[in-house]
């Protein structure tokens, strides 16, 4: 109930067909999974966006937004493909997701130089807790969590408010506990019409947070489509977002 993972070769993998260079990044767990992400650099960019994405599909499914995001952020953009998604090995469970986002982070500043300073951690769903957990365990500059939720438990009694399944889910991704860890800027970003992850849930997120924080409501927007009908004034709040976070 919790992952929907699509492995290679499903999806399309050739994203310079699509117009967006990337590089093929592989790199290796603390418990040994081999995981595969892309890289795609943006000339002259100050902060680099690490992208945790949601629970279905693989990255290949995010071509079209990671191109989006590149040219109208105009950050560098790594998306991580945890195990058991795309070309990355192993299969997928709560702890496991923690491991390949810090793997994934370790990579950036070991292989590809990145200054934790200018590292800016963007979780999406159910990536929006791994990278809660992420922003716990390592240095940031900043965290965007888009349609995202305060605990896995409180998404189950949402979803199934007639059944006590909150009692017997397996998972926790506490977001809202963790959170309260975190001491960096934070914009969360939430659809008004999400039919996912109800809209309270990410106004209950938002207020667990410390202070800076922002909430960015959207209008009419569902659970995968703020990318698309948010228009540049999307863009806009998170170029802003990201532009006013120190860079050294």
């Amino acid at each position: 109930m919790i992952f929907f993972p699509t492995k290679y070769p499903e999806g399309f993998w050739q994203p310079a067909q699509r117009g967006i260079a990337v590089q093929d990044c592989f790199f290796t767990t603390s418990d040994g999974v081999k995981l595969h992400g892309w890289y795609a650099p943006y000339e002259g960019a100050q902060h680099t966006l690490l992208w945790c994405h949601g629970n279905a599909g693989n990255i290949s499914h995010r071509l079209d937004q990671l191109k989006m995001l590149h040219e109208r952020v105009r950050v560098n953009i790594f998306i991580l493909s945890y195990r058991g998604y795309g070309r990355s090995d192993g299969s997928p469970d709560e702890d496991g997701l923690y491991q390949d986002a810090r793997a994934a982070y370790d990579y950036l500043v070991a292989e590809k130089q990145v200054n934790a300073k200018q590292l800016v951690l963007y979780g999406q769903s159910l990536g929006g807790a791994v990278v809660v957990d992420l922003a716990v365990a390592r240095p940031c500059a900043g965290l965007i969590i888009e349609s995202s939720f305060s605990s896995a438990k409180d998404v189950a009694k949402s979803l199934f408010s007639f059944l006590p399944v909150h009692y017997f889910i397996g998972v926790r991704f506490d977001s809202a506990t963790k959170i309260k860890q975190v001491h960096v800027p934070v914009l969360i970003i939430h659809g008004t019409h999400d039919e996912v992850i109800p809209y309270e849930l990410g106004r209950k997120l938002f207020d667990a947070a410390n202070e800076p924080k922002e909430f960015y409501s959207m209008p009419g927007a569902t659970h995968n489509d703020p990318f698309l009908v948010g228009g540049e004034a999307y863009y806009s709040k998170i170029r802003q977002f990201i532009e006013q976070l120190p860079s050294s």
